[in-house]
């Protein structure tokens, strides 16, 4: 054993954390006055979204999230944090000194001992925001101990809640005033992210089965408050002692088929509203110089992307701070390693790391994996943050936000202060006698890049539909994409089985890997709504003349159907799904083979992107259709797929 200081997260004030390794109303609304001053005065645009600003619920066309009427809705966020925990797991929780930066939460969302509920809201509203990423534990949901009076001292209608009814109630008042709210499962536990603490993991401290209970019921819980427009299924998964997390090796730290099945799950068990958020892996490895180790954020979505059941739901994360960085967990210190951190690149340096690790996701159009991206998390130290490098990346941040357009969420909105000092991070602080510190008080500067960032240009109105590209992985399991299929016995028992989304056509296969591509790029939906499915298992429909894979076994669609879905043996093809067409939609005498058994086949510029990374693939072209997949069985082959058939549409 190896005792090591390590860091994996987020925290206001940077803190090792020990790592063991083996080498109805609530408070009326009371007037703010914050501090005003000419330089204040000179950078404040607040920029406040009204209830009249945007219609729920919110979904997504490709890179951009929209609102019910199609118009883009950029989320400008803040974290309002406490409900999920503040204690640091050591002492007692009742000290303050336990608690991180001295705040205790109380087991709620902090500064609701300070200020009046109305009061905070409006401070978010002043500063531009327009949405509020809320965290919550697991413990938090089932903890039926009433907050104290102090907890909610400037809140007293909350006296005798539950943490739960409190949640309610911020939630509750949060959408009333028009902003809209992300359900963030923070921890598993109600203590201070994000170390070796127990909450490393989806299923760190619980069972995956009670994380997913506890997200269906927190999804119905809120499913008839349209504002309430997002579920963030679990923050920063990172490695604990002993294992790291992955995306897509089928087991049970298989970050990417956790919330693949979640996201599932609450669309079509609890709110088909919500957006699915994921966050990519926050950190995997033994932060030591000459061991493996990095924070891979949402680099694996490049190979491996998620399909959910209702395309334009899926919105990606990804958290950022100056003293982390692409292989640096953040620690000082013993565990400190040699790797840069992010304040440490130069401009450029750090666009390129940012660019890789998360911001593709939006700036590569017509692939698998195209969808927003949220940075969820970032921020910086305020008036007391004397760090160059930690102020220039800050600026340099807030750059690469507004030029990306991208989506965003401050960490944190709330903080405290006495006599004007304390954990400077919040961009709105209360004292112990309720008067409050912000962002454009004049002494904080932080004001010009925050107004900056708010007020950025960008894309605005109408987001016109676009084309949807989709990636099938019966890697481990069946990955059934299509709500009607979901809804239907099982078609080829004993098989692993993928089918398109409803609205989407199968387009490409790769020879090995089992992986499919699908698009409704040229023709939209084409399934006939009053048409059935058909499972090919043999050459019924080859007709004679019509060998298009001589010496090949061809499992072909009938005429008028095409290529929604497939299962696997194995590596080997089981059998086809066939879907009918609307009646002349499809050209059913005619087509040509696609040869992939020797090297990729996907035309001169395929769309979708490299579903199939390090395998030989297939692709039919945009105006295409699949009507049928061969393979032989001659010995020492698996029955992969050689080569598909593609007809046209009409």
């Amino acid at each position: 054993m190896v005792t090591v200081r390590g860091f994996f997260g987020r925290s206001s004030t940077p803190v090792a954390v020990l790592l063991l390794v083996p080498l109805a109303s609530l408070a009326p609304l009371v007037p703010l006055a914050p501090v005003q001053t000419a330089a204040a005065s000179a950078v404040r645009e607040p920029v406040a979204e009204t209830a009249a600003d945007w219609t729920p619920p919110l979904s997504t066309r490709g890179r951009w999230i929209v609102d019910a009427d199609g118009d883009r809705f950029k989320l400008r966020s803040g974290n309002w944090h406490g409900a999920s925990g503040t204690w640091n797991g050591s002492g007692s929780v009742d000290d303050d000194a336990n608690h991180h930066a001295g705040e205790n939460s109380g087991r709620t969302p902090l500064g609701l001992d300070r200020a009046p509920m109305a009061e905070i809201i409006a401070g978010f509203q002043e500063i531009g925001i327009n949405s509020i990423r809320l965290p919550f534990s697991n413990e938090m949901i089932h903890d039926t101990r009433p907050v104290t009076d102090t907890a909610v001292a400037a809140n007293p209608a909350l006296r005798g809640s539950t943490p739960l009814q409190v949640y309610d109630a911020v939630v509750r008042e949060l959408t009333a005033a028009g902003l809209a709210v992300v359900l963030n499962n923070h921890t598993n536990t109600t203590r201070w992210c994000c170390g070796v603490d127990g909450n490393e993991r989806w299923n760190a401290s619980q069972s995956t089965q009670a994380w997913e209970d506890d997200w269906l019921f927190m999804a119905r819980r809120y499913k008839d408050n349209q504002r309430v427009v997002g579920a963030d299924l679990y923050n920063e998964v990172r490695r604990n002692i002993w294992d790291d997390p992955n995306w897509g090796l089928g087991d049970d730290h298989d970050w990417f088929a956790a919330s693949q099945r979640l996201g599932d799950r609450i669309l079509t068990e609890a709110d088909a509203d919500l957006l699915i958020i994921v966050e990519g892996i926050n950190w995997t490895g033994i932060p030591i110089d000459g061991f493996a180790h990095e924070r891979p954020t949402l680099a694996p979505v490049r190979n491996l992307s998620h399909t959910l059941v209702d395309s334009g739901k899926l919105v990606y994360s990804a958290h950022f701070y100056d003293y982390t960085g692409p292989n640096h967990s953040g620690a000082t210190g013993t565990g400190e390693t040699t790797d840069p951190r992010y304040r440490d690149f130069s401009p450029a340096e750090l666009i390129d790391v940012l660019n890789r690790q998360a911001f593709f996701v939006t700036a590569e159009q017509d692939k698998h994996f195209t969808a927003p991206v949220w940075i969820s998390e970032f921020g910086v130290g305020g008036r007391e943050e004397t760090n160059a490098k930690a102020r220039a990346w800050f600026e340099n941040f807030v750059d690469q936000l507004v030029r990306t357009d991208a989506d965003f969420a401050y960490w944190p909105l709330v903080g405290r202060h006495e006599n004007r000092r304390g954990n400077g991070w919040a961009l709105l602080h209360w004292d112990s006698a309720g008067r409050r510190m912000g962002v454009y008080d004049g002494d904080d500067w932080r004001a010009a890049a925050w107004t900056r960032l708010i007020g950025a240009g960008g894309r605005t109105g109408q987001v016109a539909p676009v084309t949807e590209w989709s990636m099938l992985s019966p890697d481990h399991g069946d990955f059934v994409a299509s709500r009607r299929m979901r809804a239907l016995p099982d078609w080829d028992s004993g098989a692993r089985k993928a089918v398109c989304p409803d609205g989407q056509r199968l387009l490409g296969l790769s020879h090995t890997g089992n992986r499919g591509l699908c698009s409704d790029v040229t023709a939209g939906p084409l399934r006939d709504p009053a048409g059935g499915h058909e499972v090919v298992r043999d050459e019924r429909y080859v007709k004679a003349g019509g060998d298009w894979a001589s010496g090949y076994t061809k499992l072909q669609c009938p005429d008028g159907d095409f290529l929604t879905g497939y299962s696997v043996r194995g590596a080997a093809v089981s059998a086809a799904l066939c879907a009918a067409a609307p009646p002349g939609a499809i050209s059913g005498t005619s087509g040509r083979t696609v040869w992939f058994d020797r090297g990729d086949n996907r035309g001169s510029a395929p769309k979708g992107g490299d579903f199939g990374n390090g395998h030989y693939k297939g692709q039919c072209g945009d105006d295409e259709y699949v009507a049928g997949v061969a393979y032989t069985g001659r010995v020492g082959s698996s029955r992969t797929p050689d080569a598909v058939l593609c007809r046209g549409l009409r």
